[in-house]
């Protein structure tokens, strides 16, 4: 936990630093990034575990919000968001796994989790939209299992670092407020997984202003690139601390 820790400040600490040196030493790596454009076309309310073994259940796959102002589903906003991750990620050199690249499937999230678990990915990052009741609150969070998570708390340190770097990796691309990383032990497709893993929240659909940047392309290509950036930092940051010992 102590090794974690320091490198989640060091992440923070130096993230303002030119992310190139960063885009070119993984170039090559070979490192195995698995990209979840959260939720589908329709909703799956039939019930699914939470985690092996879990006698809690939810729904396989919840409907998701929506933008009042742009007119787009969170699972149409979250699509359009991966494919751009997904092209900066392949340009940098990086194998990229999609856990759906049309809104018309059926996946759980569960499902999802494995198709991480099965690609041995490196990092497992789920794209998400939010939406409130009040149309004042804006901004980019994420979540990660804690690590008292009693199905995976194993990848906890490592997702909690993970998360830090992609939100600090947006919020710069993008001048978005930083509303840090959330620990949740209730996310089927977070207790399901087996590899670092975080649900990144790309801002609120029932801000209008987040609603209709988000909805924007040169916006998405913009979030895309600090996102790749925050993968960079961590992958770095792994680098950084393995030589350290």
């Amino acid at each position: 936990m102590k090794k974690f820790a320091a490198l989640l400040m060091a992440a923070i600490v130096t993230f303002s630093l030119s992310t190139s040196a960063f885009a070119a030493s993984v170039a090559s790596n070979g490192k195995i990034i698995c990209i979840d454009p959260g939720h589908q076309a329709k909703a799956n309310t039939a019930p699914e575990p939470i985690a092996p073994g879990s006698a809690i259940t939810k729904a396989k796959v919840a409907a998701g919000t929506h933008g009042a102002w742009s007119g787009l589903t969170e699972a149409q906003l979250n699509l359009q968001v991966s494919l751009k991750l997904q092209s900066v990620l392949t340009a940098r050199g990086y194998t990229v796994i999609m856990t759906r690249t049309s809104d018309d499937v059926n996946i759980s999230n569960a499902e999802r989790a494995q198709i991480a678990n099965n690609a041995k990915a490196d990092a497992f990052i789920r794209i998400h939209a939010n939406g409130v009741n009040s149309s004042a609150v804006s901004g980019v969070l994420a979540l990660a299992p804690s690590t008292a998570n009693p199905y995976c708390a194993g990848i906890a340190p490592a997702s909690q670092l993970l998360s830090s770097c992609i939100v600090n990796g947006q919020t710069a691309a993008t001048g978005q407020k930083n509303k840090g990383v959330s620990q949740s032990d209730t996310m089927s497709g977070i207790n399901w997984s087996q590899v670092p893993v975080s649900i990144l929240e790309l801002g609120f659909m029932t801000n209008p202003t987040e609603d209709l940047n988000m909805a924007n392309g040169d916006y998405q290509t913009l979030m895309a690139t600090g996102i790749a950036n925050g993968i960079d930092q961590y992958f770095a940051s792994l680098a950084a601390g393995t030589a350290a010992n």
